[in-house]
């Protein structure tokens, strides 16, 4: 376990703990699927239907099991994890989702950390020069020092575990859980959605999934990062001038487009584009929509 040092915040400084899931929430991919496809398994959807079928793993623990028990996975080594990490696909302006949470709202320090049922090395991996390693808590293998194989596990952060996790770093560095902001998007977070919310804190949902966009407090889909910025602004931080929401959005070279203020928000966001330079190279547009 690595402890942290309790935060100690400026004068005018409130922190907030802010846990991300990593599959379909920061990324594009399914950590399982990739890993797949580089093996050359074309029934993991099967094996993993079947396992939730029977109930024999926690939900987000399917890919854990395969990788100790199924013969098709037993050759994966923590080389395979790591090359598997290089090949997700992030979601856009990640890294600018980051600094904006930790300086660039006044008043407010968002301590960005990911707790995943990945393993921790493709996630690791996949956010290097991103987020830190020591901000990153995945399931976490045991390995044989002579071959290489996975032997056992020694954290395995699905279902219940990933709100042991979510306790431990609160007490880490010296968080309560009403300064606590969790993302996530499948089933593998009912509970550490549920816990989170019964204690106080904030969650937001990142998916249509019908067992987690209930739960959470809003809703985002979006191909962009940054979008989990306005439920933020608005219900945690408490800004309810759009100028200023735009305003912040702008200071990180975007612009917020289209939105909508409807009972499902819409929004596009893109580059901010220099005078006189409007190339298609140098626009991106991605939609989003919010649900309250």
């Amino acid at each position: 376990m690595v402890l942290h040092p309790p935060i100690s915040p400026g004068p005018r400084s409130k922190p907030y703990l802010l846990a991300s899931d990593f599959d379909h929430t920061l990324s594009f991919n399914d950590s399982g699927v990739a890993l797949s496809e580089m093996l050359g398994q074309s029934s993991f959807a099967e094996k993993v239907n079947g396992l939730a079928a029977s109930h024999l793993v926690q939900q987000g623990g399917e890919l854990t099991y395969l990788l100790l028990h199924d013969p098709e996975y037993r050759c994966v080594r923590r080389e395979h994890l790591v090359e598997v990490g290089k090949r997700i696909r992030l979601k856009k302006n990640l890294a600018t989702l980051l600094e904006a949470l930790e300086s660039k709202i006044a008043g407010h320090q968002f301590l960005f950390y990911v707790i995943s049922a990945a393993p921790e090395e493709v996630i690791q991996s996949a956010l290097d020069g991103i987020v830190p390693p020591e901000r990153i808590r995945g399931t976490r293998f045991n390995y044989n020092d002579a071959t290489g194989e996975i032997e056992s596990v020694s954290q395995l952060t699905a279902g219940y575990g990933k709100v042991a996790v979510l306790t431990e770093l609160q007490q880490s560095i010296g968080l309560g859980p009403k300064r606590t902001v969790y993302v996530g998007d499948g089933s593998s977070d009912i509970h550490v959605m549920l816990h989170t919310n019964h204690c106080g804190g904030y969650t937001i949902a990142v998916s249509e999934n019908p067992h987690i966009a209930p739960i959470a407090k809003r809703t985002v889909l979006s191909d962009n990062a940054l979008s989990i910025l306005i439920p933020l602004l608005e219900d945690v931080v408490g800004w309810t001038d759009p100028t200023a929401i735009r305003s912040l959005f702008s200071s990180c070279g975007l612009e917020v487009q289209g939105w909508d203020r409807t009972q499902m928000d819409r929004l596009t966001i893109s580059e901010t584009v220099p005078s006189g330079d409007t190339g298609p190279d140098q626009i991106y547009s991605g939609r989003a929509s919010l649900a309250s």
